[in-house]
């Protein structure tokens, strides 16, 4: 391996991590009135179907995009947004506790934490 990718890798990384600590120092210290939030709505569709499932999780995740997102090219303020929406994202899976779109969540993320596994 190209030592320079190692290096540039590890650094990315440490920047990463910097940023997720700064974000989550500085959140809870934000007026309330700044954060922004959206409903989703899925009364129409049957969560009971994989398909159902599936057009669940594009709606929120869709939704934790236009949450997070913002207009400025800025690449920090595009990690921020990255972070800000995988957080969203899985608050809002954890918060349904669907077993079958906690299980779909996963397969799509990798993600395998244990606070988003859904018991009913």
């Amino acid at each position: 391996m190209n030592p320079r990718v190692e290096i540039a890798n590890r650094t990315l990384l440490i920047f990463s991590a910097v940023l997720a600590l700064a974000y989550s120092a500085i959140a809870p210290a934000l007026p309330h009135e700044q954060l922004r939030s959206e409903t989703v709505r899925f009364s129409d569709l049957n969560v009971s179907t994989p398909e159902g499932i599936q057009a669940l999780y594009v709606r929120i995740h869709a939704a934790a995009w236009r949450v997070c997102s913002n207009t400025d090219g800025d690449p920090l303020y595009q990690l921020g947004a990255a972070y800000c929406a995988k957080q969203a994202e899985a608050k809002a899976i954890k918060t349904l506790n669907l077993p079958q779109l906690t299980a779909y969540y996963q397969m799509k993320t990798g993600e395998h934490a244990t606070p988003l596994s859904a018991s009913r």
